[in-house]
């Protein structure tokens, strides 16, 4: 276990040493700029450190109508609606999603997605696929929600969903995408640039605004019915809200997001370069790579001052996934050392 007095950004200081930090999930490194931090200073200014009412209270901040607009329109949905978390954001979403239909999960589900500890399916993803068409195909209208993640960050795999068009009762997707918005598509919008529209499928989907926007929050958007229902529910009307500063620096943030995702998806471009043909794994240029089992490598890399992640995870007993995790405040020469020290322990 390792501790730290500072918030990790390129680097993260241990005992005095300076390491190369390759781990957590601040892929836009937003949370380390200078330009960011002023903004979320001068939202403070404005609002204060929080928003010290219910988002169902009488008296209403605007600036959240106007984050949820902006989000919408980035994630070309109809409403959105913002949470202090991501996790809260989940929850809800799901709870709602269990008044609309049996909840029908992927496996490998994140856990921010389980309503009353879920039994998740112990088989392949393909069998899963295979085994929702038939059941949704051959029940009634509205019977099933569909709970999955857009992306697994443990394999660095974007899931297909090209199969969602192959059914033909009315259902409601739910869609994770915590890492995949602000990274993926065009412009950064997530998973919608993928999911297949149809007129069986309604989407709601959920992220949490921190792992690309360095936000302490999340979102829900989708259809602006199922927005306003969700509202309704007392997660929503019991919780704080987002810290409105957060929503301030985001929606004045627009250029410098744009310039950090390029930078991303430049040192992503250059890890890959450097890896092909090695055992690192990346098959679809996500910001996360496998990197070879085992303490060994952990170590050697740690007394290189070489920081990567390496926990058990969801669950305490699960076996620890070593990755080195690349953001868009790295250097091609930190990508280069990590490369060469990797391949020194490997041979």
């Amino acid at each position: 276990m390792l501790y730290t007095d500072n918030t990790p950004g390129r680097t993260v200081v241990l005992e005095d040493r300076t390491c190369l930090f390759f781990s957590g999930f601040a892929y836009l490194g937003l949370h380390q700029l200078p330009a960011f931090k002023a903004l979320v200073i001068e939202g403070i200014e404005k609002y204060g450190a929080l928003f010290p009412s219910s988002r169902a209270g009488n008296l209403r901040l605007s600036i959240y109508e106007e984050i949820e607009h902006a989000l919408a329109v980035h994630l070309q949905q109809q409403a959105a609606t913002v949470f202090s978390s991501g996790f809260l954001a989940s929850q809800a979403t799901v709870q709602y999603a269990a008044g609309c239909g049996e909840l029908l999960y992927a496996p490998g589900s994140h856990p921010s997605l389980w309503y009353q500890e879920p039994l998740l399916p112990a088989i392949s993803r393909e069998e899963w696929i295979t085994h929702t068409i038939e059941l949704v195909n051959t029940h009634p209208d509205h019977h099933f929600a569909i709970i999955t993640d857009t992306v697994n960050p443990l394999t660095s795999t974007i899931h297909p969903f090209h199969w969602l068009q192959e059914l033909q009762r009315k259902v409601l997707v739910v869609a994770d995408d915590s890492h995949g918005i602000g990274i993926l598509g065009p412009a950064g919008q997530g998973a919608v640039h993928f999911l297949p529209q149809s007129p069986a499928l309604r989407y709601l989907i959920t992220a949490s605004t921190a792992k690309a926007y360095s936000l302490q929050g999340g979102v829900i958007a989708g259809h602006a019915a199922d927005i306003t229902a969700l509202k309704k529910l007392p997660i929503y009307s019991g919780s704080t809200p987002m810290m409105p500063a957060h929503a301030h620096a985001w929606l004045h943030a627009g250029e410098l997001v744009r310039k950090m995702r390029m930078s991303l998806q430049q040192n992503i471009a250059y890890l890959l370069h450097l890896s092909a043909g090695s055992s690192v794994h990346n098959p679809h240029a996500l910001p996360a790579f496998i990197l070879p089992a085992g303490d060994g490598l952990v170590q050697y890399l740690q007394d290189r001052d070489i920081i990567i992640s390496s926990f058990p995870y969801p669950q305490p007993h699960s076996e620890p996934v070593n990755r080195a995790v690349v953001s868009a405040l790295h250097l091609q020469e930190d990508m280069a050392t990590l490369h060469r020290f990797i391949g020194e322990y490997l041979h």
